[in-house]
Parts: structure tokens; sequence; C-alpha cells
């Protein structure tokens, strides 16, 4: 094969393949309306941002183009905490609103095991993700609750509780 032929071939659908992905990266989607206000135990777990900075997420950092992150400290949870809180928000200025609410403790990677345990007396029911029951995660659900939790059990990176909408 020529040289040319191997650029005619080779090179120029490779070219054109780039172009066409830089060309899709600057269009713009049209922006996610915020979902429906949902709050539990005098936390918001979803909604805009407008419901964030109403409870008190006033901290907050862009972490990229598409997502603003808004966090509170001192968080209380069923009797629990205090935890750490964040709102994870679509839109590099929050437009899309937020579908959950992380919690975490700084330090004691155990704390947000005694959210499980204050949901499990109040007869929420639970199961494991991964194999065996044995998993990375526990799944807390109770029957005409607007929200589930789910804690994480594996010992890597922060241990959270997320609550997210039914």
């Amino acid at each position: 094969m020529a040289k040319s032929e191997h650029w005619h071939r080779g090179v120029w659908p490779a070219a054109a393949l780039a172009i066409a992905l830089l060309g899709t990266g600057c269009r713009s989607d049209p922006p996610t309306p915020p979902p429906p206000s949902i709050a539990y135990a005098g936390l918001p777990v979803s909604g805009s941002l407008a419901d964030a900075r109403r409870s008190g997420f006033e901290n907050c950092l862009q972490m990229d183009g598409g997502h603003l992150r808004c966090r509170r400290s001192g968080v209380m949870l069923l009797g629990e905490g205090p935890y750490e809180a964040a709102l994870d928000l679509l839109g590099g200025d929050g437009s899309g609103g937020f579908r959950q609410i992380t919690l975490w403790h700084d330090r004691d990677q155990s704390a947000v095991l005694k959210v499980g345990d204050a949901l499990k007396r109040q007869g929420w029911s639970f199961r494991y993700t991964g194999e065996g029951g044995r998993g990375d995660q526990m799944i807390l659900i109770r029957k005409d609750a607007p929200v589930h939790f789910s804690i994480d059990l594996s010992y890597w990176g922060k241990r959270r509780v997320r609550i997210l909408p039914e």
C-alpha cells in the first residue's frame, strides 16, 4: 500500500471521527428541570437549588462544568450524628436540582451504621447487595415511605448514608 493510500484509509477516517466527537462535546443539551421537592426526617432528599439553600446547604462548590455540590456540617439524622452532608446538583449552576442526599462522618467510619440500627428499630426492612448476603451496601425500605436508604458497608473510602426518592 502506498504512503498516500495509507494516509487516506487510516488517518482521514480517524481524524473525521475525532472531529465529530469534539463537535458533540460542544453541543449543550437543554437543562434538566429539577425534580419535585421531597424531604424526609427534616432533610431535603430531592428538589431545586432553592430547596437546598432553604435547608442550610449554602456552602456550594462547582465540581465540574455539569455539577454543583452544596454541603452542610452538623447534620443530625434520626437522633444520630452529627454528620457531614452534601447535595449534588446537576448543571454548573445547580439548575437541574438534586436527586439524593449523602451523609458521612469524617473520623468514624462506623458512625453511619447507627442510622441503619435506628431504621431497623422503626420497622424498616433491609437487604444486602452483593454475593451471599455479604455485600457492600445495606438497602433499607419501608412500605409507603417516600424514600429508601443505602448505607455503605465496605471499608474503602468513606462510608456513606444516601437517602433517595422511592
